[in-house]
C-alpha cells in the first residue's frame, strides 16, 4: 500500500500583451485588470521594439497552481524578452489537448507524454513531438478510499472505476493493470464530470478513480479526506517509471518554427526554475492571473506543494537539467506503453521527443 504525502471551470481566454511604455495586463471578454510589471517585464517592454508574435498555448486542464511556470514566465515578461505574446486557454484533458495541437487550434500546448506516443500511433500523418517535459515524474494514479478494503492494485479487480472522458491516468490504465498483475478489463469504467469526480467518490457512488495526484488530492483533503484517508496507487511506485506532461507541438510547426519553439520553451523552463526557487512568488502569479479571485489560496499550495515534491524536481533533473530525458528510461517506458497499447512497432526516443529546442545544461539547472 503507498500512501502519498503531501474550482470554477474558466472558459475564457487569456492574453498577454506588453508594448512599449505600458504596463502588462491580461485580457479576456471580461473588465479589464491592469497590474504594475515586476522590474523583468518593464525591462522587456522596454526592450522589446518588434512587434510580439502571439502563440496559442493549451493548458492540460484547468489553470491550477501545477502552472505557475507559465504564469511566472508571462509575469516576470520571460516570453517579452523572446518577442512572444502568449494566448491561453484552460485544456479537457491530455487527450483534448493533444487533439487541439495536432489540428492547429493551438500552436503549442500541454499534455501527457504517452498520450501523445498514442495518438501518433493512430495518426501518423499528423505526428507531435515532445520539446520539453513539465514533469518529470507521472501524476497518474489510481485512489480508494482506505475503508474500502481496496489496499493494493490487485483488490481493484471487479471494482466500480470513475475518471472523466480525456483522462490521461485512464488512458494509461491497460500499462498499470499490466505492470501490477491487475485484470485490466474486469473493472467497470465510469465516465464522470471532472467537477463532480471527488464528490461522487466519497459519496460512495464509485471504489476508485484513477487521476493525476496534484488534480485530486487537494480537493479531496479539502472534503475531509486527507492522505491518511486514502490509498493512493501512484503508476510511479508500482512499475512504471514514466515521465509526466510535456511541452508538445506538430513536428511541421517545430520544423518551419525552429527560433520560436525555442525560445517559448526557453522562457518556460526559466519559469519553471523560479517556481521551484520560490513557489511563493510564484503562487503569486496564478492566483493574478487567475483574475476571478475565486481559486483556493490554501488548496491551491497544497496542489504546488504536490508539484514540488513529487513531479517537478528528481535526481534526474539534479543531475540533468530540466525539460530534458534519459533516453535509457524513456526507451523502457515506451516499450512498457507499446506492449500495454498493443501498439505493432515501439516508437524510439528520438520519435517521441526532439531535445534540440531546450537550452543549454547550464541554463536548465535548479
Amino acid at each position: 500500500m503507498s500512501k502519498t504525502i503531501m474550482p470554477k471551470i474558466w472558459t475564457k481566454f487569456i492574453a498577454l500583451a506588453l508594448v512599449a511604455g505600458s504596463a502588462v495586463y491580461l485580457g479576456s471578454c471580461a473588465t479589464q485588470t491592469t497590474s504594475q510589471p515586476s522590474a523583468t517585464a518593464q525591462t522587456a517592454v522596454n526592450n522589446t521594439n518588434r512587434e510580439l508574435r502571439e502563440v496559442s498555448f493549451t493548458l492540460s486542464w484547468l489553470l491550477q497552481a501545477v502552472d505557475a511556470p507559465l504564469a511566472t514566465a508571462i509575469q516576470k515578461g520571460y516570453f517579452a524578452e523572446k518577442g512572444i505574446a502568449v494566448k491561453f486557454e484552460r485544456g479537457y484533458g491530455s487527450a483534448d489537448s493533444i487533439n487541439k495541437i495536432a489540428s492547429g487550434v493551438y500552436d503549442i500546448g500541454e499534455g501527457d507524454l504517452y498520450s501523445m506516443v498514442e495518438f501518433n500511433q493512430k495518426n501518423p500523418n499528423d505526428k507531435l513531438v515532445a520539446v520539453a517535459i513539465k514533469f518529470n515524474r507521472s501524476p497518474a494514479a489510481i485512489v480508494a478510499l482506505d475503508n474500502t478494503g481496496i489496499a493494493s492494485p490487485k483488490q481493484l479487480e471487479g471494482k466500480r472505476l470513475a475518471a472523466p472522458a480525456g483522462d490521461a491516468a485512464r488512458r494509461l490504465w491497460p500499462i498499470f493493470a499490466k505492470a501490477t498483475g491487475v485484470n485490466a478489463d474486469s473493472v467497470t469504467w465510469n465516465n464522470v464530470e471532472p467537477k463532480l469526480r471527488e464528490a461522487l467518490f466519497i459519496k460512495g457512488e464509485f471504489d476508485a478513480i484513477s487521476c493525476y495526484i496534484s488534480s485530486s488530492l487537494p480537493p479531496l483533503k479539502k472534503l475531509g479526506y486527507g492522505p491518511d484517508r486514502l490509498n493512493t496507487f501512484l503508476y510511479a511506485d508500482h512499475g512504471l517509471d514514466l515521465y509526466g506532461n510535456a511541452l508538445i507541438v506538430r513536428e511541421s510547426f517545430a520544423q518551419q518554427n525552429p527560433e520560436l519553439v525555442r525560445a517559448f520553451v526557453g522562457a518556460y523552463l526559466r519559469g519553471l526554475q523560479d517556481t521551484i526557487r520560490n513557489p511563493d512568488e510564484s503562487l503569486a502569479a496564478v492566483l493574478q492571473l487567475s483574475q476571478d479571485g475565486l481559486m483556493d489560496q490554501a488548496q491551491e499550495r497544497d496542489r504546488l506543494q504536490i508539484a514540488l515534491d513529487s513531479l517537478y524536481v528528481s535526481p534526474e533533473v539534479e543531475q540533468n537539467g530540466l525539460g530534458g530525458v534519459d533516453r535509457a528510461r524513456l526507451q523502457k517506458t515506451l516499450e512498457q506503453v507499446a506492449e500495454g497499447f498493443g501498439f505493432a512497432e515501439v516508437p524510439t526516443p528520438e520519435d517521441v521527443f526532439n531535445g534540440s529546442f531546450l537550452p543549454p545544461k547550464e541554463q536548465r539547472t535548479i
